[in-house]
């Protein structure tokens, strides 16, 4: 029996003869946008460290509590946020959150001591969560089958689009403060109305909660030929974490965990301190921000390679060449002799990390069924942002230890090898239609 003469389909089959249509394109900036404004928050205080530091009289440890902060907010709002998104809907998680966001880190910029804008920092972190949280999950929902895989590498760049604006940011404002770039990242909350306006609600949560006549309805904005059947769905209590750690989910989980780990690792610990590394290898603070530029412009191509390699060979493969590629830009830019070895190292890394970041995003989000997809994802932020708050301070005292250029790259690629190993038992889901 064919999906047009059939009258009850999985969800996921609706989606399997979909076009990829102006809405799509218009979800798809909606959503980018929103990625971008994650990546800036967690990256624009970094570019103007030393103003923050002179503000408020703190040396690099007290910094790296500082931009630790959101990281730490993040880790219990994504534990929280997850699973009120598989009860309650994507697209009200992602409006409110990034809404709350807004509002909190207007409030930071005008922080009077450390204790308060730590607090708020904190705070703006545990609203952020929802929609840094929400975010794949919610675009894979609304993709076509055959345009998951390379639409949500795309939506990866969002990343280094929110590096640049924070760089271009550090450049424009920072001479009038840390605060003004605050303010910046506080009127980027303004977005969520974009997000309500433009992205409908998931049909496959939707489905999920039984309200079949909206899913039909989101479905033919999205132009599914077989929007009229009726539609099944994975039978699975919504947003229980216990369900991630049984049956065959449990491997998964487990494996996943640590993966998310070992890679945010291997990745912030190089990012939040790499001005103050190379700067250490003789760079001045100008030509370290135009380093951490480059390599940011680097880390496009990397995704767009990535995004054209996933579809011909499938999730697993394309991730662990580009994990191990990263691991020998690494070890190059590591024992890098000269200003030219220092910058084509980094190149690589950026180019074949962030490459395997855009195919992991679509394929961490591609394990669980609907009813678990937000909470299984949010599982797998709060253990990337466990790395993203404890590297900024583990690199910083290596740093203060005197450890060295070469010695701290060495330790933070290690996190790059064991992202590899870990990622050989995951099960490949490209093509397969989601739960």
């Amino acid at each position: 029996m064919t999906a047009t003469s059939a009258r009850t389909l999985p969800i996921g089959a609706a989606f399997d003869r979909m076009p990829f249509t102006r809405r799509h394109v218009l979800i798809a900036l909606a959503l980018f946008v929103a990625f971008v404004i994650e990546s800036w928050e967690q990256l624009a205080l970094i570019y103007v460290a030393g103003d923050l530091g002179g503000a408020f009289g703190i040396d690099e440890a007290g910094i790296g509590i500082v931009l630790s902060a959101v990281a730490f907010g993040m880790i219990p709002g994504v534990l929280i946020w997850g699973p009120v998104a598989d009860r309650v809907g994507r697209r009200p998680t992602a409006f409110w959150s990034l809404l709350a966001y807004g509002v909190i880190a207007f409030a930071s910029a005008f922080a009077p001591n450390l204790p308060t804008l730590v607090t708020l920092r904190v705070a703006s972190g545990l609203a952020l969560a929802g929609v840094y949280t929400i975010t794949f999950p919610y675009f894979l929902e609304l993709l076509p089958t055959r345009h998951r895989g390379r639409a949500a590498v795309y939506l990866s760049i969002g990343w280094p689009i929110g590096i640049l604006a924070a760089i271009g940011a550090s450049l424009a404002f920072g001479a009038m403060g840390w605060h003004v770039v605050v303010i910046a990242s506080a009127v980027a909350g303004l977005w969520a109305f974009a997000i309500r306006a433009w992205v409908p609600e998931s049909p496959y949560w939707l489905a999920a909660r039984g309200r079949q006549d909206e899913a039909r309805a989101v479905l033919r904005l999205l132009s599914s030929p077989d929007a009229d059947a009726e539609f099944t769905v994975a039978a699975r209590r919504p947003g229980n974490p216990l369900d991630l750690f049984r049956g065959k989910l449990a491997k998964i989980t487990i494996v996943m965990l640590l993966l998310n780990f070992a890679f945010n690792w291997g990745y912030w610990g190089l990012q939040t301190w790499l001005p103050t590394l190379l700067q250490e290898r003789g760079l001045t603070l100008d030509a370290s921000l135009g380093f951490a530029a480059l390599s940011a412009l680097m880390m496009i191509p990397g995704y767009v390679s990535a995004s054209l390699l996933t579809g011909r060979f499938g999730r697993k493969k394309v991730f662990l060449v580009y994990v191990v590629a990263a691991v020998l830009g690494g070890l190059w830019f590591a024992l890098a002799g000269s200003t030219w070895e220092l910058y084509a190292g980094n190149f690589v890394l950026s180019f074949f990390s962030l490459g395997a970041w855009g195919v992991w995003n679509t394929w961490n989000g591609e394990f669980y069924p609907t009813a678990l997809r937000g909470t299984g994802y949010s599982w797998a932020t709060a253990a990337q942002l466990v790395a993203t708050t404890a590297a900024p301070s583990a690199v910083g005292a290596l740093l203060a230890g005197a450890t060295g250029f070469t010695t701290t790259i060495l330790i933070i690629n290690a996190f790059m090898v064991v992202t590899a190993l870990l990622a050989v038992p995951l099960p490949e889901t490209e093509g397969r239609e989601l739960e």
